[in-house]
């Protein structure tokens, strides 16, 4: 299936304290984690929309196409403006975000799969538990509605308005629906490992 890949890291990390995309996880900066596990040769198109050099280098290195945010203040839906304009027309679009440390490309990989074999017009999300997380797959019918975003308003709005038309797909584990979102997040995954609480930023 003609599937574009959109990462988005373009977020300030206010609650984090600092740009959380650069803060390593057993030593592997999470952008990079999250460039493994949405590897651009699962897609027919791949981009990471961000505000900064280091992760649009280390994107155009790791073999995705990246595309500058000059309008990060805005909120998520610059990056997926941009995102979608950068892959031009596919038969879907898979958004990403880059806080998921433990996602893994297996999971990915069963995403798309799972969507394949769906009806058009469906939207795809990973989940745990039948708790929906991150990432989603939405199909081509819903572009128009997705680039009619504004502000920090992201897929869920779209997702929101379509209840009847999510498919979920259970990921390998729970860990891997886990985003760090603040410095509370760091702390719980040191001192609690796998059996973790979270708080999952719903896209």
């Amino acid at each position: 299936m003609n599937i574009g890949a959109i990462l988005m890291a373009s977020g300030a990390g206010v609650r984090f304290g600092s740009n959380k995309l650069l803060f390593p996880v057993a030593g592997v900066p999470l952008f990079q984690r999250s460039f493994a596990a949405c590897p651009p040769a699962l897609f027919t198109a791949a981009v990471v929309v961000s505000c900064y050099e280091e992760v649009l280098k280390a994107a155009q290195a790791a073999g995705y196409e990246p595309v500058y945010n000059p309008f990060s203040a805005e909120g998520q839906a610059a990056s997926l403006r941009l995102g979608l304009e950068a892959v031009a027309q596919r038969d879907g679009y898979l958004f990403a975000v880059c806080d998921q440390p433990y996602l893994t490309a297996q999971s990915v990989g069963a995403l798309l799969a799972a969507h394949h074999d769906a009806p058009r017009g469906t939207i795809t999300a990973l989940s745990y538990g039948g708790r929906r997380g991150n990432p989603v797959i939405f199909d081509d019918s819903y572009r128009e509605e997705l680039l009619s975003l504004a502000g920090d308003t992201g897929g869920k709005a779209v997702i929101a308005a379509h209840q009847d038309r999510i498919l979920l797909v259970e990921a390998g584990a729970e860990r891997e629906l886990l985003d760090l979102d603040s410095a509370a997040d760091v702390e719980t995954v040191v001192k609690a490992g796998e059996n973790i609480d979270f708080q999952r930023n719903l896209w």
